[in-house]
């Protein structure tokens, strides 16, 4: 025999040690981080050429037509899910199938249409959905999305708009069509009601009024002790080996 110790070496300590500090370093981070702040501006950020104006026209619920703006998000779903906007799709299709839509800052973040207008299991009728049109830097007029809004990426100075009604298969005639040019609801002044429509009101963002739990930290930390007194464990097996090797 040699006169080396036969205990788990100083280095297999320290490993178990630092695999012990990083995975409990990893629980908190994970557990620690914050969803992304919403990227909303006052809607006089929103220009010709910088920003993305979002109007929502809650006239079916005898509400108000609500604008804001964001900063260029990456697609018209992000847009109508920042700044206290928020949508749920179906259950049949999703939730980027915007079946309801709501703001923090109005009737308490209710939705519409309500679940005993609308369950949202299978896609709503073209009789009565969120129509969505958009209108790029400058043009004067409405473009019907049939696509979505997940696949509709907005450029800066661009406006989406979302109407609730009916539609053809086209966009072309329906309850859903605007009643608003891009360019009125650019400039029209908050207060200022639409011909056959109702008034159009700034919507300022608003924090997220739904809590998102980050969970318990128990499973995490669970999961770390036991890879502790596994490599513990595995250690003192290698060093009781090499200590049967030798003698």
């Amino acid at each position: 025999m040699t006169g080396r110790s036969t205990r788990p070496g100083a280095g297999t300590r320290w490993r178990a040690a630092a695999l012990a500090a990083g995975l409990m370093l990893m629980a908190l981070t994970v557990l620690g981080a914050d969803p992304a702040a919403a990227a909303a501006r006052p809607v006089s950020d929103c220009t010709a050429t910088t920003g993305v104006m979002l109007a929502v026209d809650f006239g079916p619920w005898g509400g108000p037509l609500l604008r804001s703006c964001g900063s260029t998000p990456t697609t018209g779903y992000a847009l109508l899910n920042q700044g206290g906007w928020h949508t749920a799709g179906t259950e049949h299709d999703g939730p980027g199938f915007v079946c309801r839509i709501s703001y923090g800052g109005y009737r308490h973040d209710a939705q519409y249409p309500t679940a005993a207008q609308q369950p949202c299991v299978q896609t709503p009728p073209a009789s009565a959905y969120w129509a969505f049109w958009q209108a790029g830097p400058g043009q004067t007029s409405w473009t019907y999305s049939q696509y979505g809004a997940v696949g509709y990426h907005p450029a800066p100075g661009s406006i989406s708009l979302w109407v609730f009604g009916g539609t053809n298969l086209g966009g072309t005639a329906g309850s859903a069509v605007p009643k608003i040019s891009p360019q009125s609801l650019r400039t029209a002044a908050a207060g200022t009601a639409m011909a056959g429509g109702p008034e159009v009101i700034n919507a300022p963002p608003v924090s997220a009024s739904v809590s998102v739990s980050r969970g318990s930290a128990w499973p995490t930390l669970l999961a770390a002790a036991i890879a502790v007194l596994l490599v513990a464990a595995g250690a003192v097996g290698v060093a009781r080996r090499r200590r049967l090797a030798r003698s």
